[in-house]
């Protein structure tokens, strides 16, 4: 197994950002010629997902998570955490990384990740800026 940690710093509330080209750069690092590829964000207002890397689709994949997280409900999470010391004001980033999951998985083939033409990694942004982590896992031979 090879695991590396791609280290972003999000610019936005909510950004998707292709992560496409550090995964196949880590695969090929890894040496793996057949076996499984997994992208895992470790945060839980962040989202893995696999979709089409068009600008305009990037604007409806946000305008449809905002109609089912609208950012002026009266939510359950907005409120102080003794815990965390302060107000959680992230109820909408944790319902949108819900809907987008939290990892995705490719097969690799002679070196290569396994993907269709339209196929890119998203990593996906609900309470940023932020400093986030994505772990990238090649398993194989």
């Amino acid at each position: 197994m090879f695991v590396k940690t791609i280290h972003l710093l999000t610019k936005q509330y909510v950004q998707f950002q292709v992560i496409t080209p550090e995964v196949e750069k880590i695969v090929a690092e890894s040496g793996i010629r057949e076996g499984m590829v997994t992208v895992l964000t470790k945060h839980t207002t962040t989202g893995v997902t696999v979709n089409e890397a068009l600008e305009c689709l990037e604007s409806d994949m946000q305008n449809a998570l905002a109609l089912f997280a609208p950012e002026d409900r009266p939510y359950s999470h907005a409120r102080m955490l003794r815990d965390y010391g302060s107000t959680a004001g992230n109820p909408t980033g944790h319902l949108k990384a819900m809907l987008t999951g939290n990892h995705c998985h490719f097969l690799i083939q002679d070196g290569v990740l396994q993907r269709g033409g339209a196929q890119d990694v998203y990593f996906c942004e609900f309470d940023g800026p932020a400093s986030r982590n994505v772990l990238v896992i090649v398993e194989g031979q």
